[in-house]
């Protein structure tokens, strides 16, 4: 937005602020309507809509509903005035989504990288995977508003990776500084989990709840917290971040590796690529494979139970990889909180599958994006 000088100037600009938030906060609005909730004269408010209008952040709706007459003029946030990027950085890749300012997705670039690329390829990676999302979307990356990022591992205040268990070489990279310096817009970094549960409470499974666990199921176990309605950080930036735990209670997946491994002897699957085949075998009717499915996924929620029980969650989110089990995976978790938990909490499968984090990471970006405008 463009910042006026001179006499009145700052007013006028809160003004202008008091305005797009009426507008952000509803879907469209007559002038009578933004000028009660700004508080401000109609004749006040009639100015800076017009303004709004002239400068692209606001746009007349027409009414479709066939009305006769004059009905009052109806006004909208104009959510193609700006665009921020959301990127996920995991363990095998790279996802990033252009966004207007509505949260409206525009363009999407991926890219496969492998877990031991050096830190500075990776970064490069990243910076090319924005500026091929935004080419997508016809602008250039500086003409972003902000940029969110979720990355694996222990994201301190500063965004600095603290330690990373997934990625090699990305222990210690001071990650929103260093993307900071080669994508020259608003930027900041966040942890992966915390981003996938802040993405299903925007657009996903947890929405309308306010205290929520979001179980990561993939080549590793994650764990996402949002407390109160907001994604818990923890004093250290640290809260569900499992990290290389060997003696704790998600040894779940060795029922899955010792099923994979008595059905075809012949090869050798990482814990990911057993639980897979073993859901494979299981929806093909395999007894066997439908018994270990069920006492990994019982395992699951052995692990789970010690913070659902001290944190009384509403709702289970099981994301990751292996949400695509659906019922296979949800049935006996939930079937376990059930028999065990004074008050056991739904137990529901992502609906953003593997874009959560991404998805999320537009979510943080769109924050951002409206503190520098509204704030």
């Amino acid at each position: 937005m463009r910042q006026a000088s001179g006499d009145g100037s700052f007013l006028r600009r809160l003004n202008q602020v008091a305005v797009l938030r009426a507008l952000r906060g509803t879907e469209s609005a007559t002038l009578a309507e933004l000028a009660k909730a700004a508080q401000l004269s109609r004749a006040t408010a009639d100015g800076i809509v017009e303004t709004l209008l002239r400068d692209g952040w606001a746009e007349e709706v027409v009414p479709s509903d066939g009305l006769r007459g004059r009905p009052a003029r109806r006004f909208a946030f104009r959510g193609e005035a700006g665009h921020v990027a959301g990127v996920s950085v995991g363990a095998t890749g790279l996802l990033a989504m252009v966004a207007d300012l509505n949260g409206r997705v525009v363009a999407r670039a991926a890219e496969s990288l492998p877990s031991d690329l050096p830190s500075a390829r990776r970064l490069a990676a990243v910076v090319d995977l924005v500026e091929r999302a935004c080419a997508e979307a016809g602008l250039t990356a500086g003409a972003l508003t902000a940029v969110g990022v979720g990355t694996t591992g222990v994201i301190d205040g500063e965004g600095r990776v603290v330690k990373s268990v997934v990625l090699e070489d990305w222990t210690g990279v001071r990650l929103q500084q260093e993307l900071a310096a080669r994508i020259p817009v608003p930027l900041r970094v966040e942890n992966d989990m915390r981003l996938a549960v802040l993405a299903e409470h925007w657009q996903g499974a947890a929405r309308g709840r306010r205290d929520v666990i979001y179980l990561h199921t993939g080549s590793r176990i994650g764990l996402g917290l949002l407390l109160g309605g907001v994604p818990h950080r923890g004093s250290h930036a640290a809260a569900g971040e499992l990290g290389g735990q060997p003696n704790s209670r998600w040894g779940a997946f060795h029922h899955v590796l010792d099923f994979a491994l008595s059905a075809d002897p012949g090869e050798l699957r990482a814990p990911l690529q057993a639980a897979l085949f073993a859901l494979e075998r299981a929806r093909a009717g395999d007894g066997r494979a439908a018994a270990a499915v069920e006492a990994f996924a019982t395992g699951l929620a052995e692990g789970l139970v010690t913070l659902v029980t001290p944190l009384d969650p509403e709702l289970v989110v099981i994301g990751g990889s292996l949400a695509q089990a659906g019922e296979l995976l949800a049935g006996p978790v939930r079937r376990y909180l059930e028999g065990v938990c004074l008050y056991p909490p739904e137990v529901v499968v992502s609906e953003l599958g593997g874009e959560a984090v991404c998805v999320g990471a537009v979510r943080f970006a769109l924050d951002h994006a409206e503190q520098l405008l509204l704030g």
